[in-house]
């Protein structure tokens, strides 16, 4: 089944939307190709956030990212929190709407975290049911974001990079390819972050992803904790340039969704995504 694709989202440098930052945003209008939000922040039926986010999407594209569908649970999906996604990507027509390669439900029991899922041939079905759902419910098609990764499950049918791979061609989603997240998890396990990245097909991808990062001293070794807390360290942006020479340039977002910075530094860190972009032309 073929699904309507939005082409509002350039293949320029985007920001996660803050509330910081709203007032700086529609009275100076900065010079920002678009803004991701998190569904779960806006399902509410009103208040300040949508009027903010009302007045600012009459000027920039908008892409919606959820956290909370939980696309690994084989119990399903939540009827409930599927529908009110539906109505909130009805509301603001977004250009994208993507989701995580991860669980965080069970039933009634709803964990406050993206949990990881073994890479197995049924976790694939699994993924490839609940991705059907939300596509055909949504009527569009969603792109899927590979996870950080901390531990390493066992019994896997697949590696991570396969999994993705198949799972977008069997369901027909897209990817949206952190590239933090690969620098991360290679570095937690000891792959090859380059060799991780040339195994995904370019026409796969839709979006790319960017963040900061903390490293953490454990009794077992260095962690590298995905925080979204910082700027992009230097070993990201080169990962991200050898991702756009393998891929292409594509809608490329800086996420920072703890101790918030000021607008400038935020903008800042995605003027050096255009740069690269634009080098990449």
């Amino acid at each position: 089944m073929k699904f309507a694709q939005s082409k509002s989202i350039p293949a320029s440098a985007g920001v996660g939307l803050k509330p910081q930052h709203f007032e700086l945003i529609l009275t100076q209008q900065p010079d920002i190709a678009w803004f991701e939000i998190h569904a779960e922040n806006y399902m509410g039926a009103g208040g300040p956030m949508h009027q903010y986010l009302n007045a600012i999407r009459q000027n920039y594209p908008i892409s919606i990212h959820g956290v909370g569908l939980s696309l690994g649970s084989a119990t399903g999906l939540s009827v409930a929190h599927l529908n009110r996604l539906q109505h909130l990507v009805n509301r603001y027509e977004p250009g994208m709407v993507s989701e995580h390669l991860s669980w965080s439900r069970h039933g009634d029991t709803v964990l406050n975290d993206l949990l990881p899922v073994p890479y197995t041939k049924e976790s694939l079905q699994v993924f490839s049911q609940n991705i059907d759902q939300m596509q055909t419910t949504l009527q569009r098609q969603i792109l899927i974001e590979n996870p950080s990764s901390y531990f390493e499950l066992i019994d896997g049918d697949f590696t991570e990079h396969e999994f993705l791979v198949t799972l977008a061609k069997q369901s027909g989603c897209k990817l949206l390819l952190d590239v933090n997240n690969i620098y991360i998890s290679a570095c937690n396990h000891g792959f090859d972050a380059k060799e991780y990245v040339l195994s995904i097909d370019p026409t796969l991808v839709g979006e790319i992803h960017l963040a900061g990062h903390s490293v953490q001293q454990t009794q077992s070794g260095t962690v590298r904790i995905d925080d979204h807390g910082s700027m992009v360290c230097d070993a990201v942006w080169q990962l991200y340039q050898f991702t756009l020479a393998h891929i292409g340039n594509r809608p490329t977002l800086i996420e920072w969704d703890t101790d918030v910075p000021s607008w400038q530094v935020l903008n800042q860190q995605a003027q050096l995504a255009k740069q690269f972009l634009e080098v990449n032309e």
